[in-house]
């Protein structure tokens, strides 16, 4: 049995490929994919694969795997993905049963300037 982190890596691998389709080969056939930040629940591989095909993008996706933590049928990645004008970081949870991503929850965190008054305790990270 494949473990979830092995999945979410191939999963990325395969969406650095632009080819939405060869990701969504990953899904069970009930995937759910979860956006918390506007509410927004996708349901079906064949949704997955329209959204990303009509994204507005200004070029070539790229998907840069900083992290991946988990095991057995779960797995948290930190990714960092552009389009070549835009670039986000997105926080993804995978459940993974049976060989097969059955959820994944992500979060697309807007970033923000640190704040004056915590200057003294912190040290900016540019990266």
């Amino acid at each position: 049995m494949t473990d979830a982190a092995t999945l979410a890596q191939e999963f990325w691998w395969r969406m650095g490929t632009n080819e939405w389709s060869l990701a969504a080969a990953l899904f069970a056939d009930t995937i759910e994919i979860v956006w918390p930040q506007s509410g927004e629940v996708i349901g079906s591989a064949e949704d997955f694969i329209a959204i990303n095909a009509n994204y507005p993008a200004h070029g070539k996706w790229t998907f840069k795997v900083h992290r991946v933590i988990g095991n057995g049928g779960h797995a948290i990645t930190e990714t960092e993905i552009s389009d070549g004008k835009i670039t986000a970081l997105a926080v993804s949870i995978f459940e993974c049963a049976d060989d097969r991503i059955v959820r994944i929850t992500e979060y697309w965190p807007e970033p923000f300037e640190a704040p004056a008054w915590r200057k003294q305790w912190v040290t900016i990270r540019r990266d």
